[in-house]
Order: structure tokens, then sequence, then C-alpha cells
């Protein structure tokens, strides 16, 4: 009998191996099988885009924890979200969020998240007190270029996207904007990059910018380096915010005309679907102007958001826009739209980021995101956590609920009717 154990347990081992190196192989493959490419998800609404910032504290320095960024991206995921964009390489945020949805495939095979990753451009002297020099870049873009190709060929299952700066060629980035050739100089090296099989060849390269910026504002933009740019990218992302421009070009909010016979409710509504049509107009004519000059090629929402909280200009002294309400129907708006139309919207933005704006706790930058950052819902994901999407997930240790204790007559109670031109001139004239 003894002799007959011992011939059977190296068969008994040789199966187990075999077994292993099957399974092996076989989870491998539904991973591969699980990458898409840039063409297969941009525009498909099963993958839903979202811009991704983790800071949870006043001091960016602190740098989100491996365990925070998992717990984002199990968040993230059950919204539906299946494509994150990140801004800089420079700090380790987007190197470990790369890390961790490497680590969370490993784990469950039929998780799907990937990344357009974003390379910072600055022009010299950017954020210094010395005087910029537009037309000169940063010394800074050139080890940004550098980590974002060493980081697409290291995860070339998770990186789908390139996205060489962030509103980098807007003219109101005063502090560092570049003119338009230094994007254009590093979206052709990361084209040629691909030709020469340094890169994927179904790595989409970008850049995501101000929709002024890409020819859908001021002439001041249509320049000849613009003109080679979009020609050059796989597609344009372009970002639109209608609730900064309730501020600064606040004709299309400030409605009087009709409204006489409407409710308070009707005229917020009204006025969140003239949100939703100024956003349009402005991809309109980013892609008007792109087919002037002979280019057919994608348009995807790079950025857009709503605040919920705003005592600067965006609250009740100004042009009243900023609620959890309001968010909501921005949020509900722009889904609906670019899902129906095939455009992705890399909406801004998923988690409140404290380090944001001014050191005014009211500030709106501070409060895009369509959750706290102690994991409180907003109400625009009220709806999830009742169907129970949430359950079993936490942020900072916390399960998901809602905000205002789930009261919906509390959230009502801070929404703010948007006042007509002639109210805002009543105001400015006393």
């Amino acid at each position: 009998m003894k002799l007959k154990t011992y011939f059977f347990i190296p068969i008994l081992i040789s199966i187990f191996v075999m077994s292993c190196n099957q399974n092996s192989k076989a989870k491998k493959h539904m991973q591969e099988e699980k990458s898409m490419t840039a063409k297969e998800i941009l525009g498909n609404p099963d993958y839903l885009a979202m811009s991704y910032g983790g800071y949870r504290y006043k001091d960016p320095a602190i740098e989100p924890t491996l365990a925070e960024l998992k717990e984002d991206m199990k968040l993230l995921s059950a919204m539906g979200v299946k494509i994150i964009r990140t801004y800089k390489v420079h700090k380790p945020q987007a190197e470990n969020v790369l890390k961790v949805i490497s680590e969370l495939k490993k784990e469950d095979p039929n998780f799907e998240m990937y990344v357009m990753l974003g390379a910072w451009i600055d022009c010299k002297n950017a954020f210094t007190d010395e005087e910029k020099d537009h037309n000169v870049e940063s010394e800074a873009n050139v080890p940004q270029m550098e980590k974002v190709v060493t980081l697409a060929n290291q995860y070339p299952d998770i990186v789908k996207v390139i996205a060489v700066g962030n509103e980098a060629m807007v003219k109101w980035a005063e502090t560092y904007y570049v003119e338009p050739w230094i994007i254009l100089k590093w979206v052709n090296y990361l084209q040629d990059l691909k030709k020469e099989g340094k890169l994927s060849k179904e790595l989409w390269i970008t850049s995501s910018d101000n929709f002024a910026s890409w020819g859908g504002g001021g002439e001041e933009y249509y320049v000849e380096d613009l003109t080679k740019l979009i020609h050059a990218v796989d597609f344009i992302s372009m970002h639109t915010y209608p609730m900064h421009d309730t501020h600064y070009q606040p004709e299309f909010w400030l409605k009087s005309e009709g409204q006489d016979e409407m409710t308070d409710l009707e005229k917020i509504e009204a006025a969140m679907v003239r949100a939703k049509e100024y956003a349009q107009l402005q991809f309109k004519n980013v892609q008007q102007y792109m087919k002037s000059l002979g280019v057919d090629k994608p348009i995807h929402i790079g950025e857009t958001g709503w605040a919920s909280v705003s005592t600067d200009q965006y609250g009740s002294d100004g042009s009243k826009a900023c609620d959890e309400y309001k968010e909501a129907l921005y949020y509900q708006h722009m889904r609906e739209w670019t899902n129906k139309a095939g455009l992705s919207c890399f909406y801004f933005e998923g988690f409140d980021e404290p380090w944001k704006g001014s050191d005014n706790v009211g500030n709106s930058e501070k409060h895009f995101g369509l959750m706290t950052v102690d994991g409180k819902a907003k109400f625009a994901l009220w709806d999830l956590v009742d169907k129970g999407t949430f359950e079993g997930l936490t942020r900072n240790g916390n399960p998901i609920t809602k905000t205002y204790g789930g009261d919906k007559d509390a959230v009502m109670k801070d929404v703010l009717v948007p006042p007509t031109q002639d109210q805002i001139g009543a105001n400015k004239a006393d």
C-alpha cells in the first residue's frame, strides 16, 4: 500500500500544477480579453468616464494611500465608471492608481478600469513670482512626458489615452499656459513613438483643454499651430463649464422672459436645461471649427461639472448657481446627452477635494465631487444608495450614506432660485 501511495503522489502533484497553470492562463486570457481599446471605450455608454483626484486633506502633499485609492476605484466602478482621467505624473497618485487598478484586476478578472493619463504642461516660470514666458516651456515638461511613456508601456492594459496638458493653452490660465506649438510638439513626439513601435499603436493621444482653446471661442485662438494640433490628435478633449459662466457669461443664465407664470422649481429646472444647452453650444462651436479645417474626428467632453456649495460668486450673493439639487440636475442632463450622442464625458468629479481653491471652506472648487470626503453621497447619487449600489463599500472607512441624512426637504431648503438680469441690475444699483 505504501508503494502505491508513493507512486500516486507525483501524479497528483503534476495534476495540481497543470491545473494551476491552466487556471492562471485562463485568468490571464480573461484579463486580456477585458482590455478594450480607446476606440472601443470612448463614446461607449457602458464605459462611463470620470475625472479623478483622490486628495482628502487641505494639504495636497498628503498623498492618498493605496488602500484609499482602492476604496475609490471600487466606488467609481460601482457607479458604472470604467475609465478615469488623471492630471499629472510628477506626484505619485497617478502611478499608484495604476498599481491599484492592476491589483484589483488580479483579484477579480471581471474588474474593469481604464485610464486617460495626463501629463502636466507648464510655461517657463509657471507658478512663480518671475515673469512668465508663454512661448518657452518649463524644464519640468520633459520628465512629465518621459514618465507618461514609461507608465503607458508598463500598464498597456490600463492606459488607453495620454492627454498632453490640462487647460494648458487657454489664455486665462495666466500662471502657466503655453502656446499651442508646445502641445503640438509633444503630441507629435508621442505619435512618432507609436509609429516606431515604442508605444502601442492603439493608444490615443490628445490634449485636454477649454472649448475656446480648440477654436470654439475667440479668433485669438485661430492660429496655424492649433490647426496642426487638431490634425495631430486622435480626438479632441474639450472642457465646458456652464456653472462658471453663470458669473462670467451669464446671458444664458439670467432670464426673465416667460417666467412670470413659472414656479420657483420650474425656473430652476429651466435654468439647468439652459446650462446643458450652453454646453452643447460650446461643443458645436468646437465641432464646426474643426470641420472648417477639413477635419472630422471624435470630440469628447474632457471635463465638466457643477459645484454643490459656493460662498463666492456662484452662491447667494452671486449667480445663485450652486447647490446639490442643481448639481444633480446637471449631472443627469450631461450623462443623458453624452450617452445618447455617443460621447464620453469625464465628469468632474467623483469626490470633493479640500485642497482646491482658496482657504475659504465655501470655495466652490472644493465642492465639485458627487461624494464628500467622508463618503456621503450627494443628491445626484441618492438613487444609487437606495438601490444598494454601495453596499459593503466604504470611503475613509465610512459606509456610504446620503447627505442631509437623506431628507430631500432639507436639500430643497438650500436651493436658490437663479436671479434674472433685472434682479442682478437692481442688486448692483443698491
